[in-house]
């Protein structure tokens, strides 16, 4: 264990990392390098396509006529991706480069039209308005953003006025049939190339105009379910800001609720348990896809929605739970396509589903599942080279394009949650006791791991085993907990509670101020940290994979 912390210690990323390739990296890598995050293992191939995800990391981020340098989608995508870029991917890249996020956020308040819209993407060419294309909640992710880093009231009062001018745009134009839902005119409005849910729709909306739909089509306007629940997430969060900022934020929850209340009544099937886009001729468009993560990635429905969600499809072998999870359409499906080798939603993997996954099971406490996720993905992550938009849910071997910011920022994510220190906009502290579990041919990942990261001006250390982990605040040891568990601190390092990350029960001693304790938590069970050790907190259990296909396309 020392020996590896010393090595953790020695790594000179800017080293590592080598000559850079334009002015601006400079400062980008500067702001890295401030957040204190190293990546150390003992054996495997990991480090190396950490490291080398980090130096392209800085491929993705670039400066735009002497402006603040922002991240772009990477790949063959020029520019920066309201559905992407702009969300799901800043909000990750704001643990590590805040600067770098908050300017890409910015950009598309910037861009704001006169009517409201935002851009759907930027480019060095400027702003573009063709369609809306949005997936993750853009209020969500400078929620988050603002949360973890310090609190811009004048960045957020920005972003809140841009979107509220967004939110009366759509209300406008994306509602002709007065459903309260918000619906999709052309596949790019939900970004599902290829996808069979928009098979004989145009990929792109009337005469290129974002407010008109194919007057030709059978079956447009689409009651959209992810595009609802985007805009009830976008509700809930911006009546947050609204609270802060002074404002009315009982308007937005009042507006949220009717989003809700038009998805379950428009999009869900109750027999399915599934949302489906309702076509203009009142049918489902009953195609089972990645829909389904979207809606409850957007913080849809309680923890028993989100159980049977898991039981049904996520965690079902038959559907999305691929040998390399998750895919863009059930595997039941016989529209199905399993390539990898073009932009393709119609059944490949991709690293967008993966890094927006996250969100959706944390939020209902399913860390365990969580894991069954990431770990497939840190095994085919060990052998990448070009950090892809897609790999094959059969093989796990890279696809479609290469230098993708998603791809990267998920390798240096789920390296985070598995064997990482998180901050959390919630205001904690996550050290995760685990190492990446060799999945592949016996193919070690990293048999023993050491993470770092300055959090406020402290620098925190995390050393993990099978014995146990053990974690160092500012070189001097802090805090030793068990092999398989989470300890949870505030953002001073005071802790909190521990979190069982195994589907058998993880048991061991908690050093903690000079006292020890010993602890067995089960999968998912957490236990709260009080003066007088330690107190049993929610116990949800861990759901099973399941292996069943069921009745398909009713």
């Amino acid at each position: 264990m020392k020996e590896l912390l010393d090595r953790l210690r020695s790594i000179d990323t800017a080293a590592v990392i080598g000559e850079l390739k334009k002015s601006s990296d400079e400062g980008v890598l500067e702001e890295w390098l401030n957040s204190g995050v190293k990546f150390a293992a003992s054996s495997g191939s990991l480090e190396k396509v950490y490291y080398s995800a980090v130096k392209k990391l800085l491929d993705c981020i670039v400066s735009v006529h002497e402006r603040a340098p922002v991240l772009h989608e990477g790949g063959a995508y020029l520019g920066t991706w309201l559905e992407s870029t702009g969300t799901i991917n800043a909000e990750l890249l704001s643990r590590y480069m805040p600067n770098v996020a908050q300017a890409t956020f910015r950009l598309f308040a910037e861009y704001r039209r006169e009517d409201g819209l935002l851009p759907y993407k930027i480019t060095d060419k400027g702003p573009a308005y063709r369609q809306i294309q949005m997936v993750t909640p853009l209020a969500r992710s400078v929620w988050n953003h603002y949360s973890l880093n310090g609190q811009d009231a004048e960045f957020l009062r920005e972003m809140y006025q841009a979107m509220a001018g967004f939110d009366e745009w759509l209300e406008q134009y994306r509602n002709t049939r007065g459903s309260g839902c918000v619906e999709a005119f052309c596949t790019f409005d939900t970004g599902h190339d290829l996808s069979p849910r928009f098979w004989h729709i145009p990929d792109t909306p009337h005469r290129d105009d974002p407010r008109r739909f194919s007057p030709e089509s059978p079956v447009l306007p689409l009651l959209a379910p992810d595009l609802t629940a985007n805009v009830y997430c976008q509700r809930k969060y911006m009546a947050r800001m609204a609270d802060i900022l002074g404002e009315d934020g009982s308007f937005w929850e009042r507006k949220a609720a009717q989003s809700l209340d038009s998805l379950f009544q428009y999009c869900y099937d109750e027999t399915d348990e599934f949302f489906y886009d309702l076509d203009r001729n009142d049918r489902f468009v009953r195609v089972q896809s990645d829909v389904l993560l979207r809606v409850l990635a957007c913080e849809v429905g309680d923890r028993g929605l989100f159980d049977s969600a898991l039981k049904r499809y996520l965690l079902n072998t038959a559907k999305f739970f691929a040998k390399y999870p998750l895919t863009s359409i059930a595997m039941d499906d016989p529209r199905f396509d399993p390539s990898s080798a073009y932009n393709s939603w119609a059944g490949t993997t991709n690293f967008l589903t993966l890094i927006r996954t996250p969100h959706a099971f944390e939020a209902h406490g399913r860390y365990v599942e969580l894991t069954w996720i990431i770990t497939p993905i840190l095994n085919a992550m060990a052998r990448m080279k070009n950090f892809a938009q897609t790999i094959s849910p059969w093989t796990g071997t890279e696809g479609y394009t290469d230098t993708y910011s998603p791809a990267i920022l998920c390798v240096l994510d789920f390296v985070e949650r598995t064997c990482g220190i998180l901050p959390a906009p919630e205001g904690e502290l996550w050290f995760t006791g685990l190492v990446p579990y060799s999945m592949d041919h016996g193919e070690e990942l990293a048999s023993v791991t050491a993470y770092a990261r300055i959090v406020d001006g402290v620098s925190y250390e995390l050393v993990n085993t099978r014995e146990g982990a053990m974690l160092y605040r500012e070189g001097h040891v802090h805090i030793g907990f068990p092999y398989g568990t989470r300890a949870v601190t505030d953002r001073a390092g005071n802790l909190k509670a521990l979190v069982g990350m195994m589907a058998q029960p993880a048991q061991g001693l908690v050093q903690w101020e000079g006292k020890t304790y010993t602890v067995a938590v089960k999968g998912n069970e957490q236990l709260f940290f009080t003066i007088g050790g330690f107190e049993a907190g929610p116990d949800i259990g861990v759901i099973a994979p399941t292996y069943d296909s069921g009745h398909w396309g009713r």
